[in-house]
């Protein structure tokens, strides 16, 4: 299996919910349900990762406070190298409601302050060697943004594939987001987009002609793929053909994190040398599967190929 790497945001997420309507100004409302847990986009993959048997190196920062020490303390040995930045540590606050989408408040903490320097302190660049690193919560850690084209040079300098998922800015997907994340995107070997994310970007309405507009703009080879929620998900890999994937209609609980779950498991078969249609079944499968379990479930990293060969 080829090696794999996360970089980017490990923050804590504070779930609560449901409740809808929002309440108003001044009141208090009792929810059913609440969990303290890891998140970020990073956290997210490597704790399905972590739960699916795969191995990876992460690459990320914490506050400098008890959420701080908590968060190094989930990742054990993996987080041994991680900076301490002097801010607090990053929290989310997420609001669920009945129909599984969620509202997120969330501080600026010690994001912004990750860096290149903090990345490559972490990560061993002979042993990613042949694998893929996967480069997320780009507008939330500021600073290695801004150093994103060094970072692209020292990956590909070590034979390593640049996976990138931006995640949403904060100040929405504005003109020059935009063309700071198509500038990217012509650095990256893969691309993991959600629908409005891809169609956003490439000005267009339908996620397939979108998805083919961008993988123009990419590296020859390369792959792109967008995630279409509960339509499932496409790609367009190195021959140029689109390739689909169903999603099984299921309960859905806990949306929060979907995304980034479905980012592992395509990865961790994609590292297995698995088809592209083997690589989409696989992060359908295991993110449906996360989204639809309490206690958040993920299964097993399902095997394809033999289905799509």
């Amino acid at each position: 299996m080829r090696p794999l790497a996360v970089i980017g945001n490990v923050n804590v997420d504070l779930i609560l919910g449901p409740t809808a309507p929002w309440p108003k100004a001044g009141t208090e409302i009792i929810v059913d349900h609440d969990e303290l847990r890891v998140g970020g986009q990073a956290g997210n993959s490597a704790l399905a990762w972590e739960a699916l048997g795969i191995d990876f190196e992460i690459a990320a920062n914490v506050g400098n406070d008890q959420f701080g020490l908590w968060l190094r303390d989930a990742f054990g040995d993996r987080a041994a190298k991680w900076p301490v930045s002097a801010e607090r540590t990053t929290l989310s606050v997420g609001i669920t409601h009945p129909d599984g989408e969620r509202t997120f408040f969330t501080t600026h903490g010690h994001l912004p302050r990750f860096c290149l320097a903090d990345t490559l302190s972490v990560l061993d660049g002979k042993h990613l060697s042949g694998g893929y690193a996967l480069l997320c919560g780009a507008f939330l850690t500021t600073d290695l943004a801004r150093e994103y084209d060094a970072f692209f040079d020292w990956a590909h300098g070590h034979g390593i594939s640049v996976v990138l998922d931006t995640g949403w800015p904060p100040d929405g997907w504005t003109k020059e987001n935009c063309a700071l994340t198509r500038a990217w995107l012509s650095h990256c070997d893969c691309a993991l987009l959600n629908e409005v994310e891809a169609t956003t970007l490439a000005g267009l309405d339908n996620p397939d002609k979108a998805a083919a507009a961008l993988w123009t703009s990419m590296p020859t080879g390369a792959i792109l793929v967008v995630k279409c929620g509960p339509d499932g998900a496409i790609a367009i890999g190195p021959d140029g053909k689109l390739v689909l994937a169903a999603a099984p209609a299921v309960k859905v609980i806990d949306t929060i994190g979907a995304g980034d779950v479905f980012n592992a498991a395509f990865l961790a078969a994609l590292a297995k040398d698995q088809p592209l249609a083997a690589c989409l079944a696989a992060g359908v499968q295991v993110a449906s599967r996360a989204i639809s379990t309490l206690p958040r479930s993920y299964g097993s990293l399902p095997d394809f190929r033999n289905d799509v060969a």
